[in-house]
């Protein structure tokens, strides 16, 4: 967490109140995050915010000087509000606007990351390998069944390498993957180009659903406007405790890869 969801709702929530805005400075109160915040980040007064775009779980917001490339982390939420709003407990960096208003990064876990690159930032070494967008044409069952031919890896494992399909994480895998009956353990090589259709499909509604529902919030993600995501009332096996709402069969949670994998035992094979 947060995962494509999350940073979706996060890039439409603040998109309106800063494309366009001339950045009045930058204040880093804590400069180490996953990676330490660039001091030339706090150089940036007075450029101009052109766009605000996610690629994978990534935030990347244009200037006209280069990008500021995002990642929410574990724990991380962003929020626009007053800049005269006094600064919560882990909020460790303000964007201040020409507006009046600022844009606030608060991170408990401190795994997120604030970085910038004057050039493309498709081709910055934390992107350039990122595989196809999971919502996009690119991403196929003609492309899934290429990329899972002869894997010995679970498919879980498959559908949540970044090198893959970008931005399908744990919740959603183990969502996706109930909707199309898939068990999480079996092998990517071996399931059918039908039955892999249906987990394609079974992706895409997945993640739709969930940024309809402004995300899913467990513990730490808030949307910009500090409401939680809805999307954790709909989900079917993720942290379920008790029995499946399609067959009633208690749902199981195994470790796969240091993560939990939840699944119905009699609708996934």
């Amino acid at each position: 967490m947060p995962e494509l969801p999350e940073v979706e709702t996060t890039v439409r929530g603040i998109e309106p109140q800063v494309c366009g805005q001339i950045i009045e400075t930058i204040i880093v109160r804590n400069r180490q995050l996953r990676w330490p915040v660039a001091a030339e980040t706090e150089n940036l007064s007075g450029h101009r915010i052109e766009t605000v775009t996610r690629r994978g779980k990534y935030i990347l917001m244009q200037l006209d000087c280069g990008t500021l490339i995002w990642h929410l982390g574990m724990s991380g939420s962003m929020k626009i509000c007053p800049i005269s709003t006094p600064p919560e407990t882990h909020e460790h960096i303000e964007v201040h606007l020409g507006s009046g208003l600022a844009l606030k990064y608060r991170d408990p876990r401190r795994f997120g990351a604030l970085l910038f690159t004057a050039t493309n930032p498709l081709e910055h070494p934390l992107l350039i390998k990122l595989g196809p967008e999971p919502l996009t044409e690119d991403f196929n069952c003609d492309y899934l069944f290429r990329r899972c031919r002869q894997k010995t890896a679970a498919i879980k494992s498959v559908i949540m390498d970044s090198q893959v399909v970008t931005g399908v994480g744990n919740i959603y895998a183990c969502e996706a993957l109930f909707r199309a009956g898939i068990k999480p353990t079996r092998k990517a090589g071996g399931i059918s180009r039908k039955r892999l259709q249906r987990l394609v499909e079974a992706i895409k509604k997945t993640l739709l659903a969930a940024i309809l529902q402004g995300g899913t919030t467990l513990k730490d993600f808030t949307q910009t406007d500090g409401k939680p995501g809805y999307f954790k009332q709909s989900l079917q096996v993720y942290g379920v405790k008790g029995g499946c709402q399609t067959c009633g069969t208690p749902i199981k949670k195994l470790i796969q890869g240091q993560r939990a994998s939840y699944f119905c035992p009699l609708c996934q094979t």
